[in-house]
């Protein structure tokens, strides 16, 4: 029997996103599927699917994205599908901040904030701690219906007033992939 294999998913997938998303699975040698990047999620949970079994190795990281719709998106159709597949393994999920209303949020094991400190609680879309450990996103609610080894919360991702641009390499998002990491078997 085929090895399953090992995905991170993260819950943000913009433009400027998918550049960070690039930058950082590039520093922690994953591979990144940039197809899954859109605002919204251009692609179908199956599909995506089908490109993480012919990615050349593991982590294979994906973007799923909601364009900031606080009900039921693209994004979280596609999270759906990828979180109650049997067929890979979900090593964690960075859960993005955003500012969508009417959310109910996911409770995060701690989070990264901008300045790359692991904190205890959820981070606003600016990367700063709250007093909660719950962090409101567009594209978190479905995340709320599984077992996830680790979700760990981060600002928006590519931006954090210019703490996470890729021009110095992506540094918070590559400290939160790295934390899945560290905490997987792989």
């Amino acid at each position: 029997m085929k090895e399953k294999r090992s995905i991170i998913l993260i819950t943000d997938g913009d433009r400027i996103a998918k550049r960070a998303v690039e930058t950082a699975v590039k520093n922690i040698g994953g591979r990144c599927i940039s197809r899954s990047a859109g605002n919204p999620t251009p692609i179908e949970g199956h599909k995506i699917i089908d490109l993480i079994k012919i990615s050349k190795h593991d982590p294979v990281v994906i973007m799923v994205d909601d364009i900031g719709d606080p009900g039921i998106g693209n994004g979280e159709r596609a999270l759906d599908i990828l979180l109650s597949n049997d067929s890979i393994r979900i090593l964690g999920i960075i859960a993005v901040a955003s500012n969508t209303e009417d959310v109910e949020g996911v409770k995060v094991d701690f989070s990264v904030d901008r300045f790359g400190k692991i904190v205890k609680n959820a981070v606003n879309k600016d990367g700063d701690e709250t007093d909660t450990k719950i962090l409101y996103g567009d594209t978190v609610d479905t995340i709320n219906n599984y077992s996830v080894p680790i979700i760990i919360g981060i600002g928006d991702i590519g931006k954090m007033d210019g703490n996470d641009d890729c021009s110095i390499g992506a540094p918070v998002l590559t400290k939160a992939l790295k934390e899945i990491l560290n905490k997987s078997d792989l």
